[in-house]
């Protein structure tokens, strides 16, 4: 298994190191932080290959680190010493007796572990032409990656073969899969499970005739009469039309399976892409110890999303597991503590929570939590109506909704607000505000119930004033006035109880909600709520 990974110059990671879960890491993070790049130096440190191909075949200066290349360049102006910029992937295997040939000092930590480096640099020997070369460094604007070469080592610092490698990778990207090899595979392990070797060679026959009739139907002879007229500018020989009846191009190529009817290429994208999942895990990962997922959830609704969650752990197990997602259903049901959120210099784990939170989330895999895990800061509220009045408040003070400055408000059950904040106060630096009500209590007790949480700095939590206005609807009206709110809802209630009683009913409480939010008129807003959007 892979024990850890440091990354040196290579695409978004200018130094970038983490430590791998043994069996699971799902890794999530903003867009350009490095998910596909991980997978990626994961896959090139045990294959030397990048999308197929040999990395010596694929050098580029845009593999570099921006910094780097920035740095490099602007030192060659400016006439100061420029070592050619390097880039490194160094990658720990688990520490086993029968890795001492992969066992070395060889790496960017020094420390005496087993593991393998993929090396970018200068090659000496072309060391006068790159010197030429930058000897005006105005033609220098990127690294000249033509004067480079690729080392794939050992940390002994010997040079390596895929063969010196115990641990094999499966990448599964159902973008880049080309469904038709895959079809033909499944459709030769459906054959070879349930057809007789006498069916096979009757399955044959009947192709071989069905292509051999093609030339005696009546209009292809007429077409083919029609043809043996036609100018002989390329050949004296007569042109007709036929099928290939040859061996090369036998049934194996031509029939596939279909689904409903369907050809496999023909049904919609979110079922090829689990079928490209499903047969790249059929096909791969029985030989592979490490596999990578790249985003499962594209195309899929939440129940097949669930399904093949459930596929993919049940194949890989004992296997090591790398996941990129967007989808907090994902992240839930693989669980909370695998996560890792990445950034340009590393990852942050969430294996420090509570197990009684992890197994809540896992449970109920449907919430929001990838958002709380993203977002520069978090409000908490109740439920929709809160969100619509918190984004209501927050669009009047500021003249944009929360989302446009990277606050996101997630609407949660109260009883879940500590589960939210068990994973908030691991994060650290993403500020979490809850915002309550206060249920009849006084303001003070409501903020004791989460003093632990508060205590750790980056948690608020705002409560409605007064315990005679237990709801948001009560803080709302108090805010306002029975006209004022009448107005806004296009109501004529005599009485403040009545308005509060129609504006708190189950059927009413969004509706009321979404009236305000779209109301042109000013709406005055409780202390609370106008403390969470400052």
């Amino acid at each position: 298994m892979l024990a850890k990974i440091v990354v040196q110059n290579y695409r978004t990671f200018r130094r970038f190191e983490l430590d791998f879960d043994p069996e699971v890491n799902t890794l999530v993070g903003d867009n350009d932080t490095g998910k596909s790049t991980l997978l990626e130096a994961i896959g090139l440190a045990l294959t030397g290959r990048i999308r197929g191909r040999q990395l010596s075949q694929e050098l580029s200066p845009y593999l570099f680190h921006r910094d780097a290349t920035r740095e490099y360049v602007a030192a060659l102006k400016a006439g100061r010493p420029a070592p050619p910029p390097e880039i490194i992937i160094d990658l720990f295997l688990t520490n086993k007796a029968d890795l001492a040939a992969l066992r070395g000092t060889n790496n960017l930590l020094k420390i005496d572990e087993p593991g393998v480096r993929v090396r970018i640099a200068l090659d000496p020997n072309y060391m006068p032409e790159y010197e030429a070369f930058i000897s005006d460094p105005s033609n220098v604007r990127l690294v000249p990656t033509e004067y480079y070469e690729v080392e794939w080592l050992a940390f002994s610092g010997n040079r390596i073969t895929s063969r010196s490698i115990p641990a094999t990778a499966s990448l599964i990207d159902a973008s880049t899969i080309q469904l038709q090899s895959g079809v033909d595979y499944y459709l030769n392990g459906i054959i070879s499970a349930n057809l007789e070797p006498r069916e096979r060679v009757e399955l044959a026959r009947a192709y071989r005739s069905l292509r051999e009739n093609f030339s005696g139907d009546d209009s292809i002879i007429k077409i083919n009469e029609k043809l043996r007229g036609a100018p002989r500018d390329v050949s004296d020989r007569k042109l007709t039309l036929n099928i290939d009846v040859s061996h090369r191009s036998s049934w194996e190529s031509n029939i596939v399976p279909h689904l409903d009817e369907l050809p496999f290429q023909f049904v919609g994208k979110g079922e090829q892409s689990t079928l490209k999942i499903l047969l790249a895990l059929n096909k791969d990962v029985d030989e592979a110890h490490i596999v990578l997922v790249e985003e499962p959830e594209n195309h899929l609704s939440f129940p097949n999303l669930g399904k093949l969650v459930k596929k993919i752990r049940d194949k890989c197990q004992g296997k090591q597991v790398f996941i990129t997602t967007h989808s907090s259903y994902v992240l839930n049901k693989l669980g909370l503590e695998k996560l890792v959120l990445l950034s340009e210099a590393g990852g942050f784990r969430l294996d420090g929570l509570p197990a009684d939170t992890r197994d809540y989330f896992r449970k109920l895999p449907g919430y929001e939590t990838l958002r709380l895990v993203l977002a520069r800061k978090s409000i908490l509220v109740e439920g929709p109506s809160d969100e619509l009045i918190v984004q209501r408040a927050y669009l009047d003070q500021h003249g944009r909704l929360p989302i446009e400055d990277g606050i996101d408000v997630i609407s949660v059950r109260a009883i879940s607000f500590k589960r939210f904040l068990d994973i908030a106060i691991l994060l650290k630096k993403n500020h979490v505000t809850i915002v309550t009500d206060n249920d009849g209590k006084d303001t003070a007790d409501v903020r004791a119930n989460y003093e632990g949480y508060i205590a750790h700095g980056n948690v608020t939590v705002c409560v409605g004033e007064d315990k005679r206005y237990k709801t948001l609807e009560s803080q709302l009206l108090n805010a306002n006035s029975l006209a004022m709110m009448n107005e806004i809802l296009g109501k004529s209630y005599g009485s403040e109880e009545d308005l509060l009683k129609h504006m708190t009913a189950d059927k009413n409480k969004t509706t009321c909600a979404l009236t305000i939010f779209n109301s042109a008129q000013s709406v005055n807003m409780p202390g609370y709520i106008q403390d969470a959007i400052a």
